[in-house]
Formats: C-alpha cells, sequence, structure tokens
C-alpha cells in the first residue's frame, strides 16, 4: 500500500502534486486500497480541471486562445509546437488544425482532443 494523502486541489502546484500521485499509481491492482486513491485523484483531477480549464463549448482555437489568456502558456510555446509560420494561420482561422498540430498541443498543453478534433470555421 502506497502512503498517498488525498487532499483537495485547489491550485496549480496541488495539480501537479495530483498527477504525480497518479503516475505513482498508474499501475495499482483493481480492488487495492492504491487503486480506491488511483481512482479518487483522477476523480479530484477531473473537477479541478474542468473548473480551471472549462473547455468543453469552446470551438478549438477559443480552447487555444483561452489557453494563451490563462498565462499558462504563450504564442511561443504554440509556435515551438506547430511552428512559427502556422500561429498566426491557425489563430486567424486561416489554416485548419492538423491531426499532428492537434497530438502536440494535447500532450504538452493537456487540452483535450475531443475539444481540439471538433470542427469549426475558417474565415474566408
Amino acid at each position: 500500500m502506497t502512503d498517498v494523502a488525498i487532499r483537495p486541489i485547489r491550485n496549480d502546484d496541488d495539480h501537479r502534486a495530483a498527477l504525480h500521485t497518479i503516475e505513482s499509481l498508474w499501475d495499482a491492482e483493481p480492488g487495492t486500497e492504491d487503486f480506491d486513491r488511483l481512482d479518487l485523484m483522477t476523480t479530484l483531477v477531473e473537477a479541478y480541471e474542468a473548473k480551471r480549464w472549462p473547455v468543453a463549448d469552446l470551438d478549438p482555437i477559443e480552447a487555444i486562445e483561452t489557453a494563451l489568456e490563462s498565462g499558462e502558456h504563450d504564442r511561443r510555446e504554440l509556435a515551438m509546437l506547430i511552428g512559427d509560420n502556422r500561429v498566426s494561420e491557425v489563430l486567424g482561422r486561416h489554416r485548419a488544425l492538423s491531426l499532428s498540430m492537434i497530438r502536440k498541443i494535447e500532450a504538452a498543453w493537456h487540452l483535450p482532443a475531443s475539444v481540439l478534433i471538433r470542427e469549426y470555421q475558417l474565415a474566408r
């Protein structure tokens, strides 16, 4: 049994600690106390993320813009992920996100792929 304290997630430091805890419990066997802790921690993380980064009703570009506006990420980071020349095109809705871009943004920024793959209007 792993000695893991279950605590509320109130800020980004708590969130990072909770993700670390989840990682340490990832291989827990179903039916064990560690598996129950893993289940509780993932529930807490999901609730915090939904509150902290509410992207459920946003289109992909709005979700990216929300992440940028939160101060968590900046255009330079986005450029490193999708290419410097693509940032303005994507944010200006002149170019659609590619599958490769979606995968990179999801992995680095933890924006749900289910949001990033939604259809959205491009500028005419």
